[in-house]
This record gives structure tokens, C-alpha cells and sequence, in this order.
């Protein structure tokens, strides 16, 4: 059972799926549509590694359709942002500061190979949704919507729960359900960081005199804001947080904040919607307790600045779907469903922390505003736009699954074979994959002993990196791979940590 039909509960649902997991997704909101969740607020940057995941399923194109053609879309004209209407192409921004794609230097990304699985790709969120909400019930997902989980009690042998005043029996629940999340509350997950230091607020207003105001992202001696014309405006007041959900949003609200964030006497002359947000950077200590799980903003929060937090939920999802799945079918070797939370906190530390440091350079302070023309300096060279594109893009995501090659841990390239199959298009069954480029009979053998869970592939590549073989989990990560002779054992044994014993040993069993 998975509590919360947004992005990350939908996929890991899909996930769940591909394995002939039976799953139920209980929403607290009976209507998914929302004007936040369309153009201009309800626009999301996904990184390489949420690319990849949909392109590995088959659902990037779905996904990346035109906004003409998106389904659910307001199909209301909205002016290209700021950052669109420059000679240069920015590739993301770290406080607001930019690098360009031009001064970046793919050429240190070793064992990156040519994708569809780009930089980045803009969708709005409802479409997202909506997408995924499509391939899920087309799997064969149940998706009931008005019911949000008010509690639950999980024994030995699954999880009841308590939603919209009935009654649900499941072997496993993942909370899915968001940044106030039930499912982490009544489980009893300890949630620990640091509190807000400003209120922020997205709006789209009508102004008397919008020629006041900056177009693009300015820091004040009192904030900072983000304008783009007609109206839609991005701002943050240092003041700890202290409006955020306490009081409705009025107009004269907005434009006081707006004068003193702005400096200028811009007069609002209508509200026509209006957000707020902070920066409060919480993450769960645990991602697991017993048979229930966290995922996405139930397991970590923090500012939506640079959109990293729709990402790193759905690196969740991708990474605990074929773990969960295998548990459940009980093929799972010991411990490879804690592997999720051993592989993905560290991911979400990291990423509040990313956040954590935004924040310290936008703060009105004399030392933030030095800083900040340090960072500028440092970003607008080579190796520094490298080294944020790496970060912001998530090129750099890597676990630590222990020695070996230096590829282990990391996305596997999209390796195109002589006869013009990609990696990618290899991995939309959500098995594991022994690729072999030069068909070593020792390889073969072994990968027959796990014929059920991992997919054995032989051809040589365009481009093989040097590689001989490589071994790739349900996800994609690299979980063993080779250059020259490959070690059976070497094989077998990474085979075994990931996949469990080989069949012949499970089908004994």
C-alpha cells in the first residue's frame, strides 16, 4: 500500500508493478488538479538521474510530450522565463548565481555515453501526474482517491490502516504522502534538522507600474525576488518563516513584502494566485520501521530552490521499487531492503545541505553578498560550471557499494550495441542485466543460474568504454563491472548480493 498519488508514490506504484506486486495508492485529495501544479508555478527541472529513470521504463517520451499536447494542461500562454531570454544557455543556478551549458566540460563525465536521457527536461507537474497516473492504472494499479491514511498498526505479518473511515490490509506501507506526512507521524519517525529563516513566496499579481520592478533574480539589502513579466514574482523575506501557513495571503500582504523585498512603491492591483514556502531542512532518521517505509518529502524537506526535491523522490521510488518488490516475492538476499535507506539518506543529506548553503548566500548580509561575488567568480570558470552542473544535474550521483571498478555504484552508460539496441531500452522489463561483450562462456553459465531475475545480453558496443562485462541492477546502477578477463567469482558474488541465491538453490529451497 503506498499513501500519497503524487509523482513518487505513482512511480514507485509502476515500479511495483513491473514486478507483479499487487498495490493500492491512497490519496488524501479526491481532485489531483490544482493551479499550482500548472504553468507558471507548476513548472519542475528533472535531472539526469530522473531521465534516466523514465527513459529506462519507457516513459520519457509520455512524459516530455509538447506542452500543446500535454494532457490536463491549462493551455494558457505563459511568457518564457527570464532565464530563457538570453544569448547564453543556462544550465541551472546555485542561489540564484547561473552557469552556462558553454562552459561546461562534459568531457570529464568518463563513462557518460550519448542518451536521450539529456541535462535536464522542463514539465509541468500536472502533466507529470497525470502521466504517470496513466501508466499506473494501465498496469493494473488501484489509485483511490479522498482517503488519506489518519493511522495504522503494523504487526509481523503486514500493516491495517485507517483511511477515509475504512479499513486496508497490506504486507507493506510506503508513505509517499508529503512534507506533513501521516503515515511518517503516526509511524513514529524521528524528524530532525534546521528551522525556516525566511518566508517565500511565489505569486502572479497584476501591478499598477510593473515597470518598477527588475526583470530576472535580484538580491535586496532585505531579500531577494524573481520577476518575469506580466506578473509572476518569486520572493524571500529573512523573517524565520514566520508567515508560512499562519495567515491567508491578502493583497495588501503581497505588496507590503514586495516594496520592502523590491525597494521600490510598486502598487499590486490584484492577486490572482498566491504560495508560500521555506527553506526548513528536515530529514528522517530512519527511512524504514518495520514494514513501513518513507519515500520522497515524507522522508525529507528543504527549499525548492533549484527544484532538487522532486528528484531525489523519485531516485527513492526507482530505488526502492525492485528492493520492495523482491522482498515481497521473497527471492530478496538479508538485508537488501535496508540497502535503501543506506544508499538514499546519504543522497538526502547531501541535498539539504546543497539547500542549506543557498540559503547562507542569499541572507542580506554584507559576508553573503562577498561570498556570493566569490561564487560568481568561481562558477563563470570552466572547471567551477563543471562541478555545479554535476551537482544540480545529479552526473555526480554515486552509492557506495564497496570496491571494484570505478564505474560500480554509478549510472550505467547507455551503452548502443552493434545492432543499434540501447541500454535503455534493455531495462524496461525491471530485471537485472549481465551484459557481455565478448561472450565469455564462464559468464554465460552464470548468468543462467539467475535466468529468472537477470537478463544475460551479448554484443559488442560502439563504444564499450573499455569494459568487457557489467553487471546492472533493476535501477540501472552498476553493480559489477570489468575491463579485460572477468572474474567469474568476482560476478557470482556481486549476482548473489543483489539478487539472492541462484535459482536452482531458491527453487531447492
Amino acid at each position: 500500500m503506498i499513501a500519497g498519488a503524487g509523482p513518487v508514490g505513482l512511480f514507485l506504484a509502476c515500479e511495483l508493478r513491473l514486478a507483479d506486486v499487487s498495490v493500492l495508492v491512497l490519496e488524501q485529495a479526491e481532485d489531483p488538479s490544482s493551479p499550482l501544479k500548472r504553468l507558471p508555478f507548476g513548472m519542475r527541472g528533472l535531472s539526469v538521474p530522473s531521465i534516466e529513470a523514465f527513459y529506462r521504463r519507457g516513459l520519457l517520451n509520455d512524459i516530455a510530450a509538447p506542452q500543446s499536447a500535454q494532457a490536463g494542461s491549462s493551455n494558457r500562454a505563459s511568457p518564457a522565463p527570464h532565464w530563457m531570454q538570453q544569448p547564453r544557455r543556462p544550465g541551472g543556478h546555485f542561489a540564484g548565481i547561473q552557469f552556462y551549458e558553454d562552459n561546461i566540460d562534459t568531457s570529464k563525465w568518463r563513462y557518460r555515453l550519448p542518451s536521450p536521457a539529456g541535462a535536464s527536461i522542463a514539465v509541468e507537474m500536472e502533466h507529470l501526474e497525470s502521466a504517470l497516473a496513466v501508466r499506473a492504472s494501465a498496469m493494473g494499479v488501484e489509485i483511490r482517491r479522498g482517503l488519506g491514511v489518519e493511522d495504522f498498526e503494523q504487526s509481523d505479518e503486514g500493516v491495517s490502516i485507517r483511511a477515509g473511515g475504512e479499513m486496508f490490509r497490506g504486507r507493506w506501507l510506503v508513505g509517499c504522502d508529503g512534507g506533513r506526512s501521516m503515515v511518517r507521524k503516526a509511524g513514529g519517525f524521528a524528524f530532525v534538522g534546521t528551522d525556516p529563516e525566511f518566508t517565500g513566496y511565489s505569486v502572479e499579481v497584476e501591478m499598477a507600474d510593473p515597470d518598477q520592478l527588475r526583470l530576472g533574480r535580484h538580491y535586496t539589502p532585505t531579500g531577494m525576488y524573481t520577476y518575469s513579466r506580466p506578473g509572476t514574482i518569486a520572493m524571500v523575506e529573512f523573517d524565520g518563516g514566520a508567515f508560512h501557513r499562519t495567515r491567508p495571503i491578502t493583497l495588501e500582504h503581497v505588496q507590503s513584502v514586495l516594496r520592502r523585498v523590491s525597494g521600490t512603491d510598486v502598487t499590486v492591483t490584484a492577486l490572482k494566485l498566491a504560495t508560500t514556502w521555506t527553506d526548513r531542512a528536515y530529514q528522517a532518521t530512519t527511512y524504514r520501521n518495520g514494514r513501513v517505509l518513507l519515500a520522497g518529502d515524507a522522508a525529507h524537506i528543504h527549499s525548492p530552490l533549484g527544484g532538487q526535491g522532486l528528484n531525489l523522490g523519485l531516485g527513492d521510488a526507482m530505488n526502492l521499487g525492485w528492493k520492495l518488490a523482491s522482498t515481497i516475492r521473497g527471492d530478496a538476499p538479508a538485508g537488501l531492503i535496508d540497502s535503501y535507506a543506506r544508499e538514499r539518506h546519504p543522497v538526502g543529506a547531501q541535498v539539504l545541505e546543497w539547500s542549506r548553503a543557498q540559503v547562507a548566500l542569499m541572507r542580506p548580509a554584507k559576508s553573503s553578498r562577498a561570498l556570493e561575488a566569490i561564487i560568481r567568480d568561481l562558477i563563470e570558470t570552466r572547471d567551477g560550471a563543471t562541478y555545479f552542473a554535476e551537482r544540480v544535474w545529479g552526473v555526480s550521483l554515486h552509492y557506495d557499494l564497496g570496491g571494484g571498478h570505478p564505474l560500480v555504484g554509478r549510472s550505467a552508460p547507455d551503452f548502443a550495441l552493434a545492432d543499434g539496441t540501447k541500454l535503455g531500452d534493455l531495462l524496461r522489463t525491471g530485471r537485472g542485466l549481465f551484459l557481455d561483450f565478448d561472450a565469455h562462456a564462464p559468464l554465460q553459465a552464470l548468468a543462467t543460474r539467475w535466468s529468472g531475475r537477470i537478463a544475460y545480453v551479448v554484443g559488442d558496443a560502439r563504444d564499450r568504454l573499455g569494459l568487457s562485462a557489467v553487471l546492472i541492477r533493476p535501477d540501472g546502477v552498476v553493480a559489477w563491472a570489468v575491463e579485460g578477463a572477468p572474474d567469474p567469482e568476482g560476478a557470482a558474488q556481486a549476482a548473489s548480493r543483489w539478487f539472492g541465491g541462484p535459482e536452482e538453490a531458491r527453487q531447492s529451497a
